[in-house]
């Protein structure tokens, strides 16, 4: 098969939100567009009133099947729920819908059977991390409720065509969990998510301000952002003699659902700890914000304060880098192979003690600030634009689709 070779693709993506799994979708879906391909994305839900521009403005058709069905029950069940969604979503298109060259889905593994029910597609998995590490598992009843939906998770990941994984701390993690597919030899390939550099090239200054970008769950761990800056006004001999810290400012922003009990709930947590450590009033929040606000708040901002521990990928270090901010971040996870340490920014224990030793080294330092900005911006550009992430996504897809003409 050539490499001018057009083909009629398929995505399906449970919930066509504005998270970092979205984002991906959002991108593939874009980038095999830009290469002549016929792309149509599939989804349960789709508000257009809370998703990327992306998906309103014709670069694909999206089409909704079974957004009446429920996300939870009594928030629980939200694994069944989303199986019974995106099955609902695979049979739609398989029954109203004619073959298409390939399937590209992501999250949920479960339909891939299905999908493979027409002989002449291939199915491609994107494997954002392993669902059943994500889950938790903290009672009797909890663990004989995901058995089953563990055991299904591997089996049906393993009857994909082609499986993509998000970093190479993803890859590890997916052969070390799935041990079955590993004695098989099946292994990922790496596909690092990427972002649109070009959307950062309007103004950037570097003001006193620290931003947190985030989802609001727990996982996240935004409180270490919180508790870090708070400690800035107690920390000794780190050459902040002679600044004013009560100008220095956070703001916390991020993707927030009022559907989401968790979010609800985290979001208030996130005040109190405010108040407690006495940064209430220099601590700002903005949930839901927009993508122009976001990029406004990257561009006045002095850095970009990345909070999750073992994060697989984490798109929020791009975006930073390529706005010209530098990062700090957990030294583990995906932040270990996109942020460059001492170089476009900063690689901590998960502690309030180290992120705020590296926050007061670019208070003291302004022009560091602006020279890891411009570090971290090469190096984006180089490694993880848009279009190197649609030049390799095509090639697995050609590549896959080559296989069965073999």
């Amino acid at each position: 098969m050539g490499g001018n070779q057009k083909l009629k693709i398929a995505i399906i993506h449970p919930d066509l939100g504005i998270g970092g799994a979205e984002r991906l979708i959002v991108d593939a879906a874009v980038g095999l567009a830009s290469h002549g391909h016929t792309v149509h994305v599939f989804t349960a839900y789709h508000d257009k009133n809370r998703c990327f521009e992306e998906t309103l403005g014709g670069h694909f058709p999206v089409t909704v099947y079974g957004s009446f069905l429920p996300r939870h029950i009594f928030y629980r069940l939200h694994a069944v729920c989303a199986y019974l969604r995106c099955i609902f979503v695979a049979i739609c298109l398989l029954l109203m819908w004619p073959s298409f060259d390939v399937v590209l889905t992501d999250q949920v593994s479960v339909i891939i059977p299905l999908l493979k029910m027409k002989k002449s597609s291939k199915v491609v998995f994107y494997c954002h991390f392993p669902d059943l590490l994500l889950a938790q598992h903290t009672s009797m009843l909890r663990r004989l409720y995901r058995r089953p939906i563990d055991a299904i998770e591997e089996m049906t990941t393993g009857m994909a065509d082609l499986v993509l994984v998000n970093s190479k701390f993803t890859a590890a993690t997916f052969a070390n969990t799935f041990k079955r597919l590993n004695a098989r030899h099946i292994q990922p390939d790496v596909l690092y998510p990427a972002v649109n550099v070009e959307q950062f090239d309007g103004p950037c200054v570097y003001k006193l301000k620290f931003l947190s970008i985030n989802r609001f769950e727990k996982k996240k761990n935004i409180g270490l952002a919180i508790s870090a800056f708070a400690m800035l006004s107690s920390l000794e001999g780190v050459g902040l003699e002679g600044y004013n810290l009560s100008e220095v400012e956070l703001i916390v922003a991020g993707g927030f659902d009022e559907r989401l009990k968790e979010n609800v709930e985290y979001l208030e947590e996130l005040k109190r700890l405010t108040e407690r450590e006495g940064v209430s009033d220099r601590v700002t929040f903005v949930p839901s914000c927009s993508t122009a606000e976001r990029n406004r708040l990257l561009s006045e901002c002095l850095c970009v304060i990345y909070t999750p521990k073992d994060e697989h990928f984490g798109i929020v270090p791009l975006e930073a880098m390529a706005a010209q901010k530098p990062v700090i971040a957990c030294n583990s996870g995906g932040p270990v192979e996109t942020v460059k340490s001492e170089v476009t920014g900063f690689l901590c224990n998960p502690t309030p003690e180290e992120f705020s030793g590296a926050m007061a080294k670019l208070i003291s330092s302004p022009d560091m600030a602006e020279t890891m900005g411009k570090r971290a911006r090469q190096h984006v550009s180089e490694v993880f634009s848009t279009k190197i992430f649609g030049n390799k996504l095509n090639s697995f897809v050609l590549d896959v689709c080559h296989r069965r003409q073999e």
